[in-house]
């Protein structure tokens, strides 16, 4: 029974330890900083563009690809893959 109750203490001890002490976060390093800028401003080219063009036209959408790689490419960002049918 009291070896029971001390294995419970321990492995109680160690779920809170997990929780409560720091772990390494790719946010608090420098590169995964930039990382999460990246993304925050690929998808504001994104959502820029979709207010551009709304339709979803075959036209429309590679009028919205040219403009998204167009903002990516000013942002120094990696393009996407295109949304036009048959566009690549």
């Amino acid at each position: 029974m009291a070896v029971n109750r001390i294995r419970r203490v321990v492995v109680l001890a160690a779920l809170a330890g997990a929780v409560i002490l720091p772990r390494p976060s790719l946010a608090l390093t420098q590169q995964g900083q930039q990382m999460m800028r990246n993304w925050v401003q690929s998808d504001r080219c994104a959502a820029q563009v979709r207010k551009q063009f709304p339709d979803y036209t075959p036209d429309a959408l590679a009028k919205r690809d040219q403009a998204l790689q167009r903002c990516l490419t000013d942002s120094i960002l990696p393009p996407r893959a295109p949304l036009a049918p048959g566009h690549q």
